[in-house]
């Protein structure tokens, strides 16, 4: 009897062990593609293209396809091949710049014949090499010196005389040595450029300024506050009449925030407009928190698509507003799960079905790119709802630990699909939010460098500049100089009215001084 309860006592142990050592063997693996994940994103190639990407090249070897299909796996639609030329960037000067001529001579010695000896002239003259000259900024003080003017013969026959004087333009700043270049220097090289503003202090230093980046600072938020609020106020007005949005977000940290701790994150908004209008927009927001409130309040009166991606703030939005999901994002799940496989191995494996699933996606909507929007509508249903629809069907037989990789791939697909299939209601939409991802990506690279916001009113202004520069962009004019022309003007304007605000705009300076 006892040795029975022993068996039994052994058997329920040994159950038990397996079990833990099942547990662990699964929390070993989960590690280690924890670990080659992170080792991938700190010392590999940030592009997600690579040599497996079969349908970059435009062809699927049949070596692949027999690995890729089974009986247990559905066909994969094959698109049809395509060859696009390479996109080449030439490099090209203005025609506009000034041109210095430099006109080579013969030394006055060697100007005369050597056969006869008498001087000789010039008989034509052959043009030779441009080249690209580059004179580094310069600094002067600009000093206004105001006219007063009197009447000498009232001076002479009366005991007043009209004395008049000239007016000097309106400082962008008053009681203060900034100047619209100035301001608009700083703000473009910290925003535009990536410069924080202690490098730029160094900059001046070197030139002999001393100017500190406090100073500089005070400079771009009082200008923010005075002259760039208004306009960014109407570019929230008019992006809300759109039907097509999208949105992202980014963390930001701010040092003096009331009621948080130095070292917990803040954010920026991103919302823009979409492909489908001549006159984008960007417009910024920064917020002390990730909450659903945030795209709620600024959305409010918006109707239509948001692309966005996967958080989950944004569906929570009002019915009125249809998300858009990002298949980006998936197809960056399966590359994830494709990293962790061995090379040799990758051929035919679950995470290369699944990326080449969703190359072949993005392969029809560049075919599509050309289509206007009911064409392409039309063409989305017809191609690429089947194809989507078999994605989700060979996923769905996929096994897969919830936790590693490839499981976060499939549940990320499967938890977007609602928003994900969007796409197919209308042919504006786009297949990702790449267009936020890609005008949100300078302020991130400009965060690198300078780290922080001291301030909740630095970081508003921040986020004011950023929109005004970055629409400047879109629209195809240069930011400096737009922003040279708002602080100029806006100093001597009426900024309630409404036609000198459309001028002010990026789209308004482009349409009447972009000639």
């Amino acid at each position: 009897m006892e040795n029975e309860v022993l068996t039994v006592d052994l058997m329920k142990e040994n159950i038990a062990l397996k079990s833990k050592v099942s547990e662990l063997e699964t929390l070993v693996k989960f590690y280690e593609e924890q670990f080659l994940l992170s080792k991938k994103r700190q010392f590999g190639v940030s592009s997600e293209k690579s040599e497996y990407d079969q349908l970059r090249l435009g062809v699927v070897d049949s070596e692949s396809d027999e690995n890729i299909v089974s009986s247990e796996e559905p066909a994969l639609a094959v698109v049809k091949e395509h060859i696009r030329k390479k996109r080449t960037r030439k490099d090209r000067l203005p025609e506009d710049l000034p041109v210095e001529e430099i006109v080579c001579e013969l030394p006055p010695e060697e100007q005369s014949c050597l056969d006869c000896g008498n001087e000789m002239h010039v008989m034509g003259r052959k043009a030779g090499r441009d080249e690209l000259v580059v004179i580094p900024a310069k600094v002067m003080i600009r000093r206004y010196v105001t006219c007063t003017y009197a009447c000498r013969e009232c001076a002479k026959s009366s005991e007043h005389s009209t004395i008049r004087s000239a007016r000097a333009p309106q400082s962008v700043i008053k009681g203060s040595y900034a100047s619209p270049e100035s301001v608009a220097f700083a703000a473009y090289q910290k925003f535009a450029m990536g410069v924080p503003l202690y490098r730029q202090e160094q900059d001046w230093e070197r030139q002999g300024v001393l100017l500190s980046r406090q100073t500089m600072a005070n400079w771009l938020m009082r200008c923010a506050d005075d002259w760039l609020k208004p306009l960014v106020d109407e570019l929230g007005r008019r992006i809300l009449l759109r039907e097509v949005l999208h949105a992202d977000e980014t963390t930001l940290q701010v040092l003096k925030e009331p009621g948080k701790q130095p070292e917990r994150k803040s954010y920026l908004w991103c919302y823009r407009t979409s492909g489908d209008t001549d006159e984008p927009i960007v417009v910024a927001q920064y917020k002390p928190d990730r909450k659903a409130c945030n795209p709620e309040n600024f959305l409010a009166g918006f109707s239509g698509y948001l692309h966005t991606d996967g958080y989950d703030a944004y569906h929570k939005l009002p019915g009125n507003i249809t998300v858009v999901g990002c298949w980006a994002h998936v197809r960056r799940k399966w590359d994830e799960a494709l990293k962790i496989v061995s090379p040799s191995d990758r051929n035919g494996s679950k995470p290369m079905i699944g990326k080449q699933y969703c190359d072949k996606l993005f392969a029809i909507e560049r075919e599509l790119a050309s289509f206007d929007a009911s064409e392409r509508y039309e063409q989305r249903v017809k191609r690429l709802k089947p194809l989507i629809d078999e994605f989700y069907a060979w996923a769905d037989n996929v096994q897969a630990r919830p936790k590693s990789a490839l499981g976060k791939a499939i549940s990320y697909m499967f938890s977007q699909q609602k928003y994900l299939r969007s796409v197919l209601l209308d042919g504006r939409l786009e297949l990702s939010n790449n267009r936020a991802e890609r005008t949100i990506k300078p302020f991130v690279i400009s965060r690198k460098n300078f780290l922080f916001a001291n301030t909740p009113n630095g970081a508003d202004a921040a986020a004011c500049i950023f929109s005004l520069i970055e629409t400047a962009k879109e629209t195809g004019v240069n930011p400096f100089d737009y922003l040279v022309y708002v602080f100029k003007m806006a100093p001597s304007l009426d900024l309630s009215d409404a036609k000198v605000i459309q001028e002010l705009l990026p789209s308004g300076y482009k349409k009447f001084y972009c000639l």
